[in-house]
């Protein structure tokens, strides 16, 4: 496990040279070429989040994006896109456009290394993407795929998903997609919202040593899809597997591809819709978040260049499923020219796989780190990761401990960039910055562009207090619409319904006085014991450093105006029981760490904790099981990961 370390404590500072190489520093100079004189990262945000017009078109202009800006406004309308906010009415691009503008300027280097868990191993360079972009883009239009139908993908992340996403994307037609460890119902529950003229999906996939044939699921979405055209099946678990039993399969070797020599982009709207994504859906149908091409296109090479610090010459890897929104984040570093590497299958040992490719940033989930951290691992003394100068970390908080033993453990001079942000937005916006030191627990700054403050009671700005996490000024990829939500009204409920005007986003977090953040969770799952309030994250720092206990969920059944019971659930680990002296040290260690009044009223060790298939943990879903809610109303079980453990969990 990884040493103690308090909350704030310094682990890394900038040298000399990571300042003056950022991406961020060429930012400023071109700025001040153009009267804007920011001198520091603070200079900087609060320019960005002042003069929001200003900023934003700098964006468009400082990298060249492939389209027409036109002399239009940065903005007309409304204050928020909810309230009839347009960003850059008049101008026109494409996503795939700007993704593959390498394939021609430099079309040799190499744009997406792909590895699996079961030894798969393809390279493709920049132009050969675009050959095969070409291809798939020209035999979705035989199909009779436009501006605006809906191509939906039942794929792994494998380079048949970003070739046929970037198809898609060329024609103006719009993307969504599912990792094929979803159950049926899970995508049917997505799919059907968004009527999709061709389904793409693959045979079957590999996890964890197992192999999974999903031609039965491929066929019962099929069938609950009216409006396919086609489904277009990819044999990837059996080179030899056939659609014959699809209503209208072919394979994806049939697709027809005539006159596919030449790539072509449809140029749409700043706000066309680019993909649909979804909420997590663990209660009622998963929310359909429509993102458009421009925003979408300005966020990611905002995000990635200024926070990754990501560019040409960088390989760039993150463990996720086309099923989370860090599948989109991924693919953006075609949008800077990075290699991206995708890979499929069971995080059986990811610092391996970033060594054996040369990854230069590697992107986790915080657990993964913890669970690294508990394994004893040292990746920087058993491998070659001298390559590696960053590690982003996401899907949760990220400890104290957690920091410290990256640095121990992975190397001293790499940035380690924990952020927070979500799908709603397809972006981090509290993050990193190759500009600023890096202390323990603390998330280093509020992304450039994003207005994020922390509202306390009577909501207003609070600094050094934790309140809720808001954004008080609007960003280009805010979703442009919810799909089948004519007057906007369940875009509404979801993130204004709180503060008029002003985006809650459902978070806690502090904001320090230097512009550091550190995030404590759901604010829906809050513990507030005697008017004590504290978010899970602190709880789970302190449960979760005991060797005995893998993982944990803490539940507080509490309701408005009534006191319920604090509950405690832990996973143990293998060979470890729940016996007397370990409940001791765990009450006395909550006692001391947090307080008296966060001493869990019971505490039961359970197989294993619920989370979704993105790893969340399921605090909210379990809180309504507690209270009463039937499970299946609770809790959709096929956007799980672990569903058979929820029958542990009952009042």
């Amino acid at each position: 496990m990884s040493r103690e370390v308090s909350e704030g404590s310094p682990l890394w500072e900038p040298s000399g040279e990571v300042v003056a190489n950022a991406r961020t520093t060429h930012f400023v100079h071109w700025l001040w070429d153009r009267g804007v004189l920011a001198e520091t990262y603070d200079d900087l945000w609060r320019w960005s989040v002042t003069e929001v017009d200003a900023f934003w078109d700098a964006i468009w202009s400082y990298f060249e994006v492939v389209g027409t800006r036109g002399d239009g406004p940065v903005r007309s309308g409304g204050l928020m896109p909810v309230d009839g906010l347009k960003w850059f009415p008049g101008a026109t691009l494409n996503y795939a456009a700007n993704a593959l503008k390498r394939a021609e300027r430099n079309p040799d280097e190499t744009a997406v290394i792909f590895r699996s868990e079961a030894g798969g191993h393809r390279v493709l360079t920049y132009r050969e993407l675009a050959l095969h972009v070409a291809e798939v883009r020209a035999g979705l239009a035989e199909l009779g795929v436009g501006k605006g139908d809906r191509v939906a993908a039942y794929v792994p992340n494998i380079p048949e998903a970003l070739i046929c996403f970037l198809a898609t994307a060329s024609l103006g037609a719009i993307w969504s997609s599912c990792s094929p460890d979803f159950g049926s119902s899970s995508v049917i529950d997505r799919f059907a919202q968004i009527e999709p003229k061709v389904l793409l999906a693959v045979d079957g996939y590999a996890y964890n040593g197992k192999r999974f044939d999903r031609r039965e699921v491929v066929g019962e979405i099929e069938a609950a899809l009216p409006t396919l055209a086609a489904t277009v099946l990819i044999p990837y678990l059996d080179p030899a597997a056939t659609p014959d039993d699809l209503r209208t399969g072919m394979r994806y070797a049939d697709l027809p591809r005539p006159g596919h020599d030449t790539l072509e982009f449809e140029d749409v709207p700043f706000d066309h819709p680019l993909w649909v994504v979804y909420s997590s859906g663990t209660t009622g149908l998963p929310k359909p978040i429509v993102h458009g091409h421009g925003g979408v296109v300005l966020e990611h090479l905002k995000a990635l260049s200024f926070h990754q610090d990501l560019g040409p010459g960088d390989v760039f890897f993150w463990y996720t499923t086309t099923g989370w929104m860090m599948w989109n984040y991924l693919i953006g570093g075609l949008l800077v020219g990075s290699t991206v590497v995708m890979y499929d299958g069971a995080p059986l040992d990811l610092w391996s796989l970033a060594a054996d490719n040369g990854v230069t940033y590697m992107g986790v989930g915080a657990p993964y780190i913890m669970a690294s951290a508990k394994e004893g691992r040292r990746p920087g003394d058993e491998l070659d990761l001298a390559r590696l100068r960053g590690i982003g970390s996401t899907g949760s908080p990220l400890p104290p401990e957690g920091f410290a033993w990256v640095y121990d453990a992975v190397g001293q001079s790499l940035l380690l960039g924990s952020f927070s942000g979500g799908t709603d937005l397809c972006t981090g916006f509290v993050g990193p910055s190759p500009l600023l030191p890096l202390r323990a627990g603390v998330i280093q700054c509020r992304g450039l562009g994003a207005k994020v403050e922390a509202f306390g009671d009577t909501g207003e700005p609070v600094i050094d207090e934790v309140g809720e996490l808001v954004i008080t000024e609007p960003m280009p990829s805010m979703p442009v619409f919810f799909w089948n939500d004519e007057g906007g009204e369940r875009y509404r409920e979801s993130y204004f319904d709180m503060y008029p005007g002003v985006w809650r986003h459902g978070d806690w977090v502090k904001i320090l006085p230097d512009g550091g953040c550190v995030i404590y969770g759901r604010s829906d799952s809050t513990l507030n014991r005697g008017g004590v309030r504290m978010g899970t994250s602190d709880f789970y720092r302190v449960v979760e450093a005991f060797d005995e206990i893998a993982d944990s969920l803490v539940i507080d059944t509490g309701r408005l105006g009534q006191e319920g019971r604090l509950l405690l659930y832990v996973q143990l680990a293998e060979g470890t029981s729940l016996t007397d002296e370990l409940l001791g040290r765990l009450k006395r260690e909550i006692r001391s760490a947090l307080s008296p009044r966060h001493v869990p009223d019971e505490i039961h060790a359970v197989p294993g904790i619920p989370r979704t298939l993105s790893g969340k943990k399921l605090e909210v879903p379990v809180r309504k099981i507690l209270q009463g809610t039937p499970v299946d109303r609770a809790a959709n079980r096929d956007s799980m990961a672990n569903p058979e453990v929820l029958s542990h969990f009952t009042p």
